[in-house]
C-alpha cells in the first residue's frame, strides 16, 4: 500500500508539474559560434520555431532539415527557427552540425537546466528529444512537442510543421482592410 501512495505522489508530481501551453515566453538566449547569441525577444513579432536537439540524434536531424526547408519558405512571411543543442559538449559539436545541415538559421547550445526550466519539464524526468516549441508573434507559446508525440512522427512531421506554421502566420497576420 504504501509504495501505491509514493507511486501515485509521483505520478501527480510529474502530472502536476506539465507545461502550460499557453503561456508567455520568457526571453531565451542561445549561445551562439564565435561568442554571439541569439535571443527569443530579438525575434518578437515574428512566428518562431525554437527546437531543442542534440547534434548526433536522427531524429533531431531530420526535424532539423524540415524546418530548414520551412525557414526558407515562410520566413519571408515572419517565420524564424532558432536551434539549440543541449548534450554534453554541445558547443563543441555545433560547428560539425552546421557543417553537415548547413542550416538557413541561427544554431547554438545551452546548458540543460535551463532549457529544462524554458521548458516546464521536471529534471527528474526523462527528456525525449527533440523538443519543439511554437511562439506565436506577440511571444506566447502556443505549442510545445517533445520528439516522441505523434505531431513529430517523421512520416508525418513535414506535413504537420507546415500546417502549424501556416495557423500560427495567419493568427498573426494584420486584418484585412475592409473595403467601403
Amino acid at each position: 500500500m504504501r509504495r501505491l501512495v509514493v507511486a501515485g505522489l509521483l505520478l501527480f508530481g510529474c502530472l502536476a508539474r506539465a507545461a502550460t501551453v499557453p503561456r508567455p515566453a520568457p526571453d531565451f538566449t542561445i549561445n551562439l559560434p564565435g561568442g554571439k547569441t541569439a535571443s527569443l525577444s530579438q525575434y518578437r513579432g515574428k512566428t518562431v520555431a525554437l527546437i531543442f536537439i542534440l547534434t548526433y540524434c536522427p531524429h533531431c536531424q531530420k526535424i532539423a532539415s524540415f524546418l530548414a526547408q520551412d525557414q526558407n519558405e515562410y520566413g519571408p512571411r515572419g517565420f524564424q527557427v532558432l536551434a539549440s543543442a543541449i548534450e554534453d559538449g554541445a558547443a563543441a559539436a555545433v560547428p560539425g552540425f552546421l557543417k553537415k545541415l548547413n542550416p538557413p538559421f541561427p544554431v547554438g547550445s545551452d546548458m540543460r537546466l535551463p532549457v529544462l526550466d524554458f521548458l516546464q519539464h521536471p529534471v527528474a524526468e526523462r527528456l525525449i528529444m527533440p523538443r519543439l516549441v511554437f511562439v506565436d508573434h506577440q511571444g506566447v507559446i502556443r505549442a510545445q512537442y517533445a520528439g516522441d508525440a505523434p505531431f513529430l512522427d517523421e512520416a508525418q512531421a513535414d506535413k504537420n510543421l507546415r500546417g502549424k506554421i501556416e495557423e500560427l502566420l495567419k493568427a498573426g497576420a494584420p486584418a484585412a482592410p475592409k473595403k467601403k
